[in-house]
């Protein structure tokens, strides 16, 4: 196959110099993924990614040099042997472990919102972009760095300003007592939104019983979900207003 960045083509062999392109171009692309995750708080930040990244494209490499062994330095023994190395089963394992690490990202929170499936997706196409570098196909990993960046920022910010713009609302809404809610529910109304279901959820806290509750409504075409949101937390017994 016709390379696509043919400058690549003399670092892409088992080279001390393609080992250094590697492992340095897997940790930095790693890292910068992680970067946008650790922004954000998520439960995997840059050091995390760049290890996983640099452990996938590390497997490859011991790969390769297992089959370098086998069929230069070890030739005639693995000939009388019968003995091959299969130079994708470092990558087979790589795929399926990494598996633990994402489960360990991914939580159910007292809403029953799951959070993580993004940053444990993030870890495991890592793994994948680690791989590619480990075995030199540096075009894959840089064009899949590229997407994944795309996937987590550009298309984020596209599907929050869709959510914005959207006339249908989940809003969540910590208060002190039960009977502050006939208080939010009125002042909601009062701003012409229609109210579909109320959910309400009380949550020990160590400061206390706090009442949650998911309120599924429809705003009118000229409300916005930041001025409700607003509106709501201007009262002094609501602790925590976020829309899910």
């Amino acid at each position: 196959m016709e390379s696509l960045l043919p400058f690549f083509d003399p670092i892409r062999g088992f080279s001390t110099a393609g080992l250094f392109v590697k492992l340095l171009l897997a940790v930095f692309l790693g890292g910068m993924i992680g970067l946008e995750r650790g922004h954000k708080h998520r439960a995997a930040g840059s050091r995390t990614y760049m290890i996983v990244c640099l452990g996938a494209a590390l497997s490859v490499i011991i790969s390769q040099f297992d089959s370098w062994l086998v069929t230069e330095v070890w030739h005639e023994i693995s000939e009388t042997l019968g003995r091959k190395v299969d130079v994708t089963r470092y990558a087979e394992k790589v795929i399926g472990g990494i598996g633990f690490l994402g489960a360990g990202t991914i939580i159910v929170t007292g809403r029953q919102e799951v959070k993580g499936l993004t940053t444990a997706a993030g870890l495991w196409t890592s793994a994948c972009m680690g791989i590619a570098i480990g075995s030199g196909f540096y075009e894959c990993a840089i064009l899949g760095f590229l997407l994944i960046l795309f996937t987590t920022v550009i298309l984020e910010k596209v599907s929050a300003w869709v959510v914005s713009k959207a006339r249908n609302m989940d809003l969540y809404v910590e208060f002190e007592k039960m009977e502050n809610l006939g208080e939010i529910i009125t002042t909601i109304k009062n701003m012409n939104i229609q109210i579909f279901d109320v959910d309400v959820q009380r949550e020990k806290q160590s400061n206390g019983v706090t009442v949650g509750a998911v309120i599924s409504s429809r705003l009118p075409k000229k409300e916005t979900h930041s001025h409700v949101m607003s509106k709501i937390s201007k009262f002094d017994f609501v602790t925590v207003v976020d829309e899910i």
